[in-house]
């Protein structure tokens, strides 16, 4: 590929909009798509080309970018004559979507046969990551396809190949097992020095450069004791990730207790209190319900 890549974003959300705009930033020439189109009227007026429908926006694309909630979606994409015909040999299809690692094996082997090259890439770094274009990205697939596409990659954040096809999502799984228990940890240790008399904000500066500071205890940390939960990560998505996780470790004969308690912390924050368009910090909000607190 050359360093200026014909490419269509699929999926303009919360983190496809901001990776859109970095993409336009390093000079690529984007179409973008988003089946609310209004989603994406903003990217249009800044200079991204746009068209009725996803298999329209993705002929003549030398890469397809897919940004959406699941591997259903992209099974559903797949499952749509008109965008299958649109696919052509030679493209490379770099799925930046949350999933699980069967999805992408399969969608890559489906893929491969039609002359489509795929990676899977998951992202970490949130919103503030996507538009600072500092994103974590854990890619899976041939180790050519990811050199090739380094260039469209860096564009959004730090790649880094992780292994074969599935690797890049099993390492986003491993990505947000680890952020969901350390939200946990957070939230106790917030609440803990709040309750007895301590300045969490004052917390996180006496932690911070020691073993226990880190990015969710500064940005995450700072949004429970502010009450600020508008979603950057929704919970929503946190706990389908450590259903993936969990689904995942079963597969491998493993048991992950503290992902599983945490996980059903979240289901109770979404489907009891309300929470799942609320930020992954809102974890915040289970613990104090479970302490009686308003």
């Amino acid at each position: 590929m050359s360093q200026t890549s014909k490419i269509t974003l699929i999926g303009t959300g919360l983190m496809g909009a901001p990776m859109s705009r970095n993409l336009m930033k390093a000079g690529h020439d984007l179409t973008v798509w988003n089946r609310s189109p209004e989603r994406a009227a903003s990217l249009v007026a800044e200079g991204a080309k746009t068209a009725v429908t996803a298999a329209q926006a993705i002929a003549g694309a030398e890469v397809i970018i897919t940004m959406l909630s699941d591997g259903y979606a992209i099974e559903a994409l797949l499952a749509q004559d008109d965008f299958r015909g649109a696919l052509a040999d030679g493209m490379v299809w770099i799925d930046m979507s949350s999933a699980k690692p069967e999805h992408a094996r399969a969608q890559s082997a489906q893929l491969t046969a039609m002359g489509v090259s795929h990676l899977d890439a998951p992202v970490s770094g949130g919103t503030k990551g996507a538009e600072a274009g500092s994103l974590a990205i854990m890619v899976g697939g041939d180790a050519s396809v990811f050199a090739a596409m380094s260039d469209v990659l860096r564009a959004m954040g730090r790649p880094v190949h992780v292994g074969p096809s599935g690797a890049g999502q099993l390492c986003k799984l491993a990505n947000q097992t680890i952020v969901a228990v350390t939200i946990a940890a957070v939230a106790e240790a917030t609440l803990l020095a709040e309750k007895g008399g301590a300045d969490p904000a004052a917390l996180r500066a006496a932690l911070k450069g020691g073993f226990a500071d880190s990015v969710i205890l500064q940005q995450h940390g700072e949004r429970m004791s502010e009450g600020n939960f508008v979603p950057g990560g929704p919970s929503k998505f946190q706990v389908k990730d450590l259903d993936n996780t969990l689904a995942e470790a079963q597969s491998l004969g493993l048991q992950l207790p503290a992902a599983q308690a945490v996980r059903d912390r979240f289901a109770y924050f979404i489907d009891e209190m309300g929470g799942g368009d609320l930020d992954h910090a809102g974890l915040y909000l289970e613990l104090k319900k479970r302490n009686n607190l308003t």
